[in-house]
């Protein structure tokens, strides 16, 4: 490096290059939708936590997704909604990226664990509650977490060990691992090594196991005798694979498919989708749709009400 360069302490996240009026309007588009996810994830930890009904299995791998959407969407949205040039340290930008792999790799490993118990509970309900015991469920989540976020960990240090001497725009609207990489004023190859083999195992691997758990059942959806239980069974289990093909299928784009003309443009819309629709479906389709926690809802609610 030469001596004329000098060491890069902040970042500018430039954002989308839009015009004012429509930064204006996406501002509060994309406020209502982040307050919506805030909500309805809320909402969701709240009547797992209340109602004693919805402490099994399922609904304890839902509070772990709510979680993660909420972190999710608080670690990248509120940047990204805070000016038009927004400016970041270097430290904030790291930790920024420590928590986004950290979280997203999570849930791609709880999305794996609850299709895992949904094909428990289906395809061997007579061995479920042995199967997926308290233990079990424990054991899954716990290691979910602490995997993910050593892999992200794993990250942080190598970009830590890369000199940063400028140009210090970021092009995106937070820290972005593949974004922040190309600022640096080294090679970068070991890091793109170890992102595309972590992707191998934490996204192709896994969504894997998802279409294996999901097409085992629907086989056993297409041998219930009733029409509507089929009907029903079928209906929840197509949301739940769109929502999972969504997630996975983005993040591969983003990850492995090889780059467009306009990669960083494409990053940003696809990165939109984790950090707000994502967070903003889960809850619709995995919760708010489900007949138990409309009656868990109905239940609280009729406790405030006054007698």
């Amino acid at each position: 490096m030469g001596s004329n360069q000098s060491w890069v302490t902040e970042f500018i996240l430039v954002g989308f290059r839009l015009s004012a009026e429509m930064e204006v309007f996406l501002f509060w588009i994309f406020s209502l939708f982040y307050i919506f996810s805030l909500l309805a994830n809320g909402m969701i930890l709240g009547l797992i936590s209340l109602d004693l009904r919805l402490h099994t299995p399922m609904y304890f791998f839902l509070s772990h997704l709510a979680v993660i959407d909420i972190s999710y969407a608080s670690n990248n949205v509120p940047k990204m909604l805070a000016n038009l040039k927004r400016t970041i340290s270097f430290v904030p930008c790291i930790m920024q990226i420590f928590l986004y792999l950290g979280f997203a790799n999570t849930e791609c490993l709880i999305l794996v664990a609850m299709s895992y118990d949904r094909f428990v509970a289906i395809c061997h309900p007579l061995h479920y509650t042995v199967i997926m015991s308290w233990r079990a469920c424990t054991v899954l989540a716990i290691t979910s977490w602490v995997f993910s976020f050593l892999l992200a960990l794993v990250h942080v240090i190598l970009v830590l060990r890369l000199p940063f001497c400028g140009p210090h725009e970021i092009n995106h609207f937070f820290c972005e691992i593949l974004c922040v990489l190309k600022l640096a004023c080294a090679d970068t190859w070991l890091n793109q090594v170890v992102i595309f083999a972590a992707c191998v195992f934490i996204l192709l691997g896994p969504l894997c196991l998802v279409l294996v758990s999901y097409s085992r059942i629907l086989f056993a959806i297409l041998r219930i005798q009733s029409g509507e239980g089929r009907r029903k069974a079928f209906s929840t289990c197509s949301s739940h694979l769109c929502v999972v093909g969504l997630y996975f299928g983005s993040a591969i784009v983003m990850y492995m498919a090889p780059k467009s003309r306009h990669p960083e443009e494409q990053q940003k819309i696809l990165s939109l989708f984790y950090s707000l629709f994502n967070p903003m479906l889960n809850p619709l389709v995995y919760s708010l749709r489900n007949t138990d926690v409309k009656g868990a809802l109905r239940r609280v609610l009729y406790k405030q009400r006054p007698m």
